[in-house]
């Protein structure tokens, strides 16, 4: 099973043989790995003494949100098929969403409380899979 999202018939036959269900497009749209990564980080960042810990965290929040686009178009990228732009853009956001739902660096923010976080983590994670991600095809 490819990371690429199966939306229609056509290229069901060509993947899988096999449209991807709600189940299946929501662990596709989550950067788990780079969320596991995100939570191994922060762990590391957290328990050093001694160094600017918001800062660092908020620096890494943008470069995890970077690494997470273009890790997700490599992971998606297939041969005659143009780049999986709004399955990496939603899954980016997913990485966010999870980031400010785990808390930091937001808590440093006045308005965050982790209510907030959990709450929009568990809507988008059940809106997310409806959204078929039907890229427009690639120009010959």
């Amino acid at each position: 099973m490819g990371r690429r999202i199966v939306s229609s018939q056509l290229e069901a036959q060509s993947d899988s043989g096999k449209i991807d269900d709600y189940f299946s497009k929501l662990i596709k749209y989550i950067p788990t790995e780079i969320v596991g990564g995100w939570i191994a980080i922060t762990g590391l960042i957290k328990s050093a003494a001694g160094i600017p810990t918001n800062t660092i965290l908020w620096i890494l929040l943008i470069v995890f949100t970077v690494m997470t686009a273009v890790y997700i178009l490599r992971q998606t990228s297939e041969p005659k098929k143009p780049p999986a732009v709004k399955q990496t853009i939603i899954s980016t956001i997913a990485f966010i969403v999870w980031v400010f739902a785990l808390g930091e660096p937001f808590t440093s923010l006045s308005f965050y409380r982790p209510v907030y976080g959990s709450t929009i983590l568990i809507l988008y994670n059940l809106i997310i899979p409806l959204i078929n991600p039907v890229e427009t095809k690639a120009k010959s």
